[in-house]
């Protein structure tokens, strides 16, 4: 809990480099919520880990800088 709430406060910065640690961490709860949900035998909560961590994922691409194309001469 305590790693999702960090990863929430660093998605929440101004400073691009924060958010892309953020959503980082936010894919590190997602792996710890998975083992403790499988431990439990709790598959809603794996699934919603599943679903979370893909937004995870989504929010770091559209957080990294876009690729520019090379000038031409």
């Amino acid at each position: 809990m305590v790693t999702s709430v960090l990863a929430g406060w660093l998605v929440a910065s101004q400073s691009k480099v924060r958010r892309q640690h953020g959503f980082w961490w936010f894919l590190g709860s997602n792996v710890l919520w998975v083992a403790w949900g499988w431990h439990d035998g709790a598959w809603a909560l794996i699934v919603l880990q599943v679903a979370l961590a893909t937004l995870n994922i989504r929010g770091l691409r559209k957080n990294e800088p876009a690729i520019k194309p090379p000038a031409s001469a």
